[in-house]
């Protein structure tokens, strides 16, 4: 999970303090927030342990849960297990399945997990009229994992067309290992894959490594520490990633939609836009968009989307996100790739694991104590 190493426990006795505001320290945003629109939380469904979600066929939404089952969400609530793979799996530490999407055509449906060895694993099952096909399932991508934190794991198709999977640093605390800017690894590291180009997968052409013979090829973007939960816009194509911190501050990164791959986001000789541990700014370092400490509620970043709904206007183009510590969902109103607004929505999602984009634009955020809601207008 995306907790920070001292934080030992899932659910743990952290303070929700939702009516403080998180305190940014870049220079060109505002410091303090606005109202940006009016909303609610409506519950729609209780899941044991959501931690991640997808649109699906149909207008539905899937869901999955921490230890290893994907349900999809329907009227009546969460229908039974379409995929359980709780016997591969373990809860330990910050472990379990941890990502799920489809591909643009709904053909495919990939799961991102640590195995029971704590080996991250994305798995690609086939599907026909909506339904997962488990005769099909292969392995797609494995990465060991020399610590039961950081695992990463959200995984998304881009605007390309191509795989995109999140892997954290590895673990432990201050990246003991250095696989933030080491290029020799995955770890620490935004890939981008073609899983239908090859067994078991190709190298999309235009990755920006692909000529390093010191690099892997499949590294779009580096200095990541725990890349958690992101997301590209439905509206720009512009990709925006919830990056947890070490101890002191949590940062969005964005990249245009015209990006070519490559972005150094620093970690861990950055945190945020500030040194770690007497660490040196690399020259190519492209700083977040937005960062706040800890000196508020707040402690652990949950990326989320920007909302491209139709049913609440005054919220549409504008990038939600929360902090698991924290719960307050709130949003930055962006402006090519400058944040011009940070607002409070004025609402409590709990422990915010993960929010999940549906196939009309409308949002839902996921508690991982077990509530499922919507937003929904005031």
């Amino acid at each position: 999970m995306k907790v920070r190493t001292r934080s030992s426990a899932i659910i743990g006795t952290l303070c929700l303090v939702a009516s403080l505001a998180l305190t940014t320290a870049s220079a060109d945003e505002p410091s303090a927030p606005r109202q940006a629109a009016k909303v609610v939380l409506t519950k729609v469904a209780t899941a044991q342990n959501p931690s991640v979600g997808t649109a699906g066929p149909g207008g539905t939404v899937w869901l999955a849960e921490r230890a290893g089952k994907v349900r999809v969400l329907g009227d009546e609530g969460l229908g039974a297990p379409v995929i359980d793979i709780s016997g591969e799996t373990t809860t330990n530490g910050e472990r379990g399945l941890l990502g799920i999407t489809f591909d643009k055509e709904f053909a495919h449906f990939y799961i991102s997990f640590t195995n029971l060895q704590g080996t991250t694993t994305v798995d690609e099952f086939a599907v026909r009229d909506g339904k997962i096909q488990p005769g099909t399932r292969r392995t797609v991508l494995t990465q060991t994992q020399p610590y039961a934190n950081h695992n990463g794991g959200d995984i998304a198709f881009g605007p390309d067309g191509y795989l995109y999977i999140a892997l954290g640093d590895g673990g432990s605390a201050g990246d003991p290992h250095g696989n933030g800017q080491n290029l020799g690894t995955l770890l620490g590291k935004l890939l981008r894959i073609d899983p239908s180009g090859g067994k078991p997968y190709a190298i999309p052409p235009g990755n920006p490594f692909v000529d390093d013979p010191n690099a892997k090829d499949e590294i779009w973007a580096y200095g990541l520490r725990n890349p958690w939960r992101f997301s590209f816009d439905a509206g720009t194509g512009d990709l925006l990633i919830g990056d947890v911190g070490q101890s002191a501050w949590e940062e969005i990164d964005w990249a245009p939609a015209t990006s070519k791959g490559g972005e150094n986001y620093g970690w861990s000789q950055m945190e945020g836009n500030h040194p770690f541990r007497g660490g040196t700014e690399p020259a190519n370092h492209v700083p977040p968009i937005h960062e706040y400490d800890r000196s508020g509620p707040g402690c652990s970043v949950t990326g989320g989307y920007v909302y491209r709904g139709e049913a609440i206007p005054d919220l549409r183009g504008q990038y939600v996100f929360s902090d698991y510590c924290d719960g307050t969902i709130r949003t930055l109103q962006l402006e090519n790739g400058k944040v011009t607004g940070v607002s409070d929505l004025g609402v409590d999602g709990g422990r915010v694991v993960s929010f999940v984009q549906a196939g009309n634009g409308e949002l839902y955020v996921l508690d991982l104590r077990g509530s499922v809601s919507r937003i929904d207008p005031a």
